[in-house]
């Protein structure tokens, strides 16, 4: 297959190139090549309101509608027969347009008319919302990998879906100094990272942070896109804004908003993209169900030339994303109390996370170090200096958590484990914390 970048790819590149040269700049090989084709999928959409339809390849009732096997039908019983149908057919590449509309709605509670979002495309979760973003932006153009900074400890999948997928090199600093969280980590590590003047990066915002169930004060959020803004004097910066864990916030003085919004505007160097989904926001794990949006008007040239790239990665992946998970997350954004029902899982987890705070606030400081965290799903607990002067890893104590005190906990890197706090009965956690502490004495006395 040629490199050439084709006719409608180059229409799309020169819409994108109009309205914000910055993200033109940081589009990757693949991204500049990327146009949804005239195929199957888009001549079924300009056949779907005729009377004699024969394009898409899908069993219906010979009249567009569903033709399932009783017992599954059975399955999804509760639906009105038009969700019914759509769950049971093909979605649109890009998503139900209901859902589609119905989740910007809910990404823009309490954000005013002047910033901008397009209308979001589907994604199979937002791992799959990551790779998109890495296939539009990262790799390695012209044999130069292309930088993506993320702070350290970080979610090991972005190795899986930048640097493996794409060829792109992962740059990292620490995301806590002296105990304490550093807001100037993504720009410490670009500053490292022996970038050409005027070459393009991408930064990763994961708030609130997994593995460290950190959000930003608004002190630090204004010095964590003041740095942004500076290194986007130097660069074209893509700033992917992970926000799986969007509104998982416990303490009042901690915005919960999304970097998304906060981003816009502050650089024409700088463009905010953002992955969310249902995932976590509304405890739909299961589901799969995700979202990719960007900073434009949704009826602008530039969102179209973005949706046609990102339908055709999607296309070229998974063929489309699932319908039947999408009808269930229209039926939660159709309900008039849905707020109240994902406050209702905030104030749970709330509550496990002041447990945990509490339990981690009494131990031995020479055996284990707790780093700040006060969102989303996550504690991280450093070993301390003693453990590390015996040379104890952080796999070691895992390993011996499991086989010695019923525990299970992740090690990340040398040093660090996380505890998934979301999947503990609140009643549970002090000893799970009294366990750990005694794991590590146990290991090093």
């Amino acid at each position: 297959m040629s490199d050439v970048v084709t006719a409608p790819a180059q229409a799309l590149n020169e819409a994108i190139q109009e309205e914000s040269p910055t993200l033109h700049a940081a589009l990757s090989p693949l991204g500049l090549r990327a146009v949804f084709p005239q195929d199957i999928p888009f001549q079924a959409g300009q056949a779907r309101s005729k009377t004699y339809n024969g394009t898409i390849g899908q069993i219906t009732d010979g009249h567009g509608g569903a033709l399932p096997l009783p017992s599954m039908a059975a399955a999804l019983g509760g639906m009105a027969p038009e969700d019914l149908n759509r769950a049971l057919l093909y979605s649109p590449v890009q998503g139900i347009a209901e859902v589609r509309e119905r989740w910007r709605a809910w990404q823009r509670r309490g954000v005013g008319d002047g910033l901008a979002s397009t209308l979001p495309c589907v994604t199979v979760g937002l791992t799959h919302g990551l790779s998109l973003v890495a296939d539009l932006f990262a790799g390695a153009p012209g044999g130069r990998p292309r930088v993506v900074a993320v702070p350290s400890p970080f979610w090991g999948n972005y190795r899986q879906a930048f640097a493996l997928r794409t060829g792109a090199r992962l740059v990292s600093a620490p995301a806590y100094r002296g105990g304490q969280f550093n807001p100037l980590a993504l720009e410490e590590a670009l500053e490292a990272a022996d970038l050409a003047p005027d070459e393009p990066a991408i930064a990763v915002a994961n708030f609130p942070s997994n593995p460290g169930g950190y959000s930003p004060t608004r002190e630090e959020r204004q010095r964590i896109v003041a740095s942004l803004a500076a290194v986007a004097e130097e660069r074209p910066l893509v700033v992917l804004c992970d926000d799986a864990y969007a509104g998982l916030v416990y303490e009042e003085d901690v915005p919960s908003r999304s970097m998304f919004w906060d981003l816009q505007g502050v650089h024409p160097g700088l463009v905010p993209v953002k992955v969310d989904g249902a995932t976590k926001e509304l405890s739909f794990f299961g589901g799969r169900v995700g979202f990719l949006t960007f900073p434009f008007a949704p009826d602008s040239a530039i969102a179209e030339a973005l949706e046609s790239k990102v339908k055709c990665l999607v296309r070229a992946g998974i063929g489309s994303p699932v319908a039947a998970s999408q009808t269930v997350v229209l039926a939660a954004l159709r309900s008039d109390d849905v707020a109240d029902q994902v406050e209702a899982v905030r104030r749970l987890l709330a509550g496990r996370y002041r447990v945990l705070l509490e339990a981690l606030d009494g131990v031995d400081r020479e055996l284990l170090q707790p780093l700040p965290f006060n969102a989303g799903c996550f504690a991280l607990v450093e070993i301390g200096e003693r453990p590390k002067k015996c040379g104890l890893l952080a796999d070691a104590v895992r390993r011996h958590l499991l086989e010695a005190e019923d525990t299970g906990l992740v090690s990340i890197g040398e040093s660090f484990l996380r505890i998934a706090h979301c999947s503990v009965d609140e009643a549970s956690l002090p000893e799970l914390v009294r366990r750990l502490e005694r794991g590590v004495q146990e290991l090093c006395p």
